[in-house]
C-alpha cells in the first residue's frame, strides 16, 4: 500500500529552515530458494544534497540500479527529484540481489514526487529497467506471484515478456508494461490499453496451460532404434514404472547412452502439482524462456563430470538451485560415472535419501526440492574392455585376475582404483546395476523389430496407475519412496520368495537399505505383472539386479 507524508516543520526549528519530508511505499518481490518473498520498497524524499541511496543488505546488481533508474526516468520525459532519497529494502536483515526491484523504485520516486497519480495499493511491481525506459523481463516471476498471492495480493505488474509466467498463477491480475512512458499522466490510455492486451493474453496463456494436461509430448528418439539390449530395456521399463535409480554398466559403445537418453520417452507426464514444481524450479533459475504454459515433461539434466559441487548440489552467497534441483521430479544422468570428482558424488548420498537440499548460510537456511531419479553410466574398468573377451562381466569376473584377458590392458591395481572412485555407500542407494554387453554381429543385422518405446511405456503406465490407486491417501507416488510400515504393508511376500530373500541376504551380505530396495523393486516388478503380491520370480528379477554392487564396490 502507498503512503504519502508530507511534513513542514515549524521556522522556529532547525534555525528556521523549512524541512520536507515525502515518503512512499510499494510492495515488490525476490526470490529465497524457490519460493516468493515479498519485500517492502519504501522510498523517503527529504531535503539535503541530491543523491540516491539504497539501504536493505542489496547485492551489487541492486546498488547499480541506481543509475538505471535515474537514466530511465529522465529519459522518460520526468524529472529527477533533485533531492536526498533513500530507498530502504525491508526487511533489512534479508539478502536481496537481482534486477527485479528497478520498476518498483522507480515508480515509487515517480508517485512519492507527485508525478505519477496512479494508485498501487495492493499491488505487486517487478520489472527491470534499460536505460531508456523499456521493462526488461526478470527470472523467478512465478514464485514471486505465487508468494504475493498467497499473501492475499490479487495484482501484479510485470514485463510484458513475463505475462505468460505470471499468469500460470491461478486468481492473479496481471498488468503486463513494456516501457515506463506508458505510466505518464498523458499515457493513462495508453496504460489501458497495455492492460487489456495483457488481460487477453493471460486468459490466453491459462487456457493453453489448461489442455497441456493432455497435450501429447513428440518425441524424436525411440527405443526401436536400439537393437537387441532386451535385458537393459526390461530394467529401464521396471526403472521408469517405480522412479528406481539405475547403474549401466558395460564396454565402450555398447548402446549405454543412446539407451538413457530414450529415458524420456517412457517416462510419465508431470501432474498438476509436480508440473508447477518444477516450473517454479526452471523459472527461478532463468531457463524459463520460451515455454508458454507449465513444464509437462519430466526434466533431463546431464552435466559434464567436471561439474563442482555447487554446480550439482547448488550454492552460492544467496543459493541457486543446482543440477540435482534442476532434475526434480525427472532424470539426473551421470554419463562416465567415475569420472566424476569422488566429492562430487559424495555430495549425492544426502539428497538421494532425502529428497532435497538444505543449504545453510550465515543469515539464511535455503531447501531446494531435489526428488530426482539416479541413471548413471560406467565401463568396466579404465580402459572399458574388462570382460570383452571372457563373455562378459560377470563371467569374467571383476574382482578375480585379469591377467588372461586379451581385450583389457588394466592391472589389477588400475581396476581396483578406477572402481574405487564411487564408494560402496553410494552404490548402496542405487537400486539398479545392469551389464549392458556387447552385441554380436548376427544381432546387429537382425530384422526383427526392437522393442519401441510405445510398447514399453504402455507397460509403464499401467505400473503407475496400480501405484496412483494404492498410494492414494499416502504422501508417496512411486513404489521408490515406500519405507517403514508401509514398505512392510505393500511389499508382502509369498511364502517361498520369503525363504528365497533371506537365503539371499545372508550370501550377499545386503545391507539393509539394500535389503530394501530389493524390495521395492521386486514391488515394482509385480506391478508390471499385475500382481497383488511379489512371488519368487519377480523377487528373483529384482535380485539379478542388485548383485552388481559387491562386484563393483571397492574392495
Amino acid at each position: 500500500m502507498l503512503v504519502m507524508r508530507k511534513h513542514l516543520f515549524p521556522t522556529n526549528m532547525l534555525r528556521g529552515q523549512v524541512f520536507f519530508v515525502m515518503y512512499g511505499k510499494l510492495i515488490s518481490a525476490c526470490v529465497q530458494g524457490i519460493d516468493g518473498k515479498l519485500i517492502e520498497v519504501e522510498i523517503d524524499l527529504s531535503n539535503g544534497l541530491p543523491m540516491m541511496n539504497i539501504v536493505g543488505l542489496p547485492d551489487s546488481a541492486i546498488r547499480e540500479s541506481i543509475d538505471r533508474v535515474r537514466s530511465a526516468i529522465r529519459n522518460c520525459g520526468f524529472a529527477f527529484p533533485l533531492e536526498r532519497i533513500t530507498v530502504n529494502l525491508a526487511p533489512a536483515d534479508l539478502r536481496k540481489e537481482g534486477s527485479a526491484f528497478d520498476l518498483a523504485i522507480a515508480l515509487g520516486i515517480l508517485v512519492t514526487s507527485g508525478q505519477v497519480k496512479l494508485d498501487f495499493a495492493g499491488t505487486l511491481v517487478i520489472g527491470e529497467l534499460a536505460l531508456d525506459g523499456a521493462i526488461r523481463p526478470v527470472p523467478g516471476v512465478l514464485s514471486m506471484v505465487h508468494g504475493a498471492r498467497d499473501h492475499g495480493i490479487s495484482q501484479v505488474i510485470v514485463p510484458y515478456e513475463n505475462i505468460a509466467e505470471a499468469a500460470l498463477v491461478q486468481g492473479m491480475r496481471i498488468w503486463g508494461l513494456s516501457h515506463l512512458r506508458d505510466l505518464s499522466e498523458v499515457g493513462a490510455d495508453q496504460f489501458n490499453d497495455s492492460f487489456i492486451q495483457a488481460e487477453r493474453l493471460t486468459e490466453r496463456v491459462r487456457q493453453e496451460s489448461a489442455g497441456q494436461a493432455v497435450r501429447p509430448i513428440v518425441v524424436k528418439e525411440d527405443y526401436a532404434d536400439v537393437l537387441g539390449q532386451f535385458h537393459a530395456k526390461r530394467a529401464l521399463t521396471i526403472a521408469a514404472a517405480g522412479m528406481h535409480n539405475l547403474l549401466l554398466v558395460g564396454p565402450p559403445g555398447t548402446g549405454k547412452t543412446m539407451l538413457i537418453r530414450r529415458l524420456p520417452t517412457i517416462m510419465t507426464e508431470l501432474s498438476d502439482e509436480e508440473a508447477m514444481e518444477v516450473t517454479r524450479i526452471l523459472s527461478v533459475s532463468g531457463k524459463l524462456a520460451g515455454h508458454t504454459g507449465l513444464v509437462r515433461q519430466r526434466p533431463f539434466r546431464a552435466p559434464h563430470h567436471t561439474v563442482s559441487v555447487g554446480g550439482l548440489i547448488g550454492g552460492g552467497t544467496i543459493p541457486k538451485p543446482g543440477e540435482v534441483s534442476l532434475a526434480h521430479r525427472g532424470i539426473l544422468f551421470l554419463d562416465e560415472m567415475p569420472e566424476f570428482s569422488r566429492g562430487v558424488l559424495e555430495s549425492l548420498r544426502q539428497p538421494m535419501e532425502d529428497a532435497q537440499v538444505t543449504i545453510g548460510r550465515t543469515r539464511a537456511v535455503i531447501t531446494f526440492p531435489a526428488h530426482f531419479m539416479l541413471v548413471a553410466s560406467m565401463n568396466p574398468c579404465a580402459c572399458g574392455y574388462l570382460g570383452t573377451d571372457g563373455g562378459g562381466v560377470e563371467e569374467a569376473g571383476i574382482a578375480g585376475a585379469v591377467g588372461s584377458l586379451q581385450g583389457c590392458s588394466c592391472t589389477p591395481i588400475k581396476i581396483q582404483s578406477y572402481r574405487a572412485r564411487i564408494s560402496g555407500p553410494l552404490l548402496d542407494r542405487i537400486d539398479m546395476q545392469v551389464e549392458v554387453p556387447s552385441l554380436d554381429y548376427e544381432s546387429l543385422r537382425s530384422t526383427e523389430p526392437a522393442l519401441s518405446s510405445t510398447q514399453m511405456k504402455q507397460a509403464v503406465l499401467a505400473a503407475r496407475q496400480l501405484q496412483a490407486e494404492r498410494y492414494a491417501d499416502l504422501p508417496y507416488q512411486f513404489n521408490s519412496e515406500l519405507s517403514g510400515k508401509w514398505l512392510r504393508k505393500f511389499c508382502r511376500l509369498q511364502p517361498e520368495a520369503e525363504a528365497m530373500l533371506q537365503e539371499c541376504f545372508k550370501r550377499l551380505g545386503l545391507s539393509i537399505r539394500a535389503h530394501d530396495r530389493l524390495l521395492k523393486i521386486a514391488r515394482t516388478i509385480a506391478d508390471l505383472e499385475g500382481l497383488p503380491d511379489i512371488e519368487t520370480g519377480q523377487l528373483a528379477e529384482a535380485i539379478q539386479y542388485r548383485h552388481l554392487d559387491r562386484k563393483l564396490a571397492p574392495n
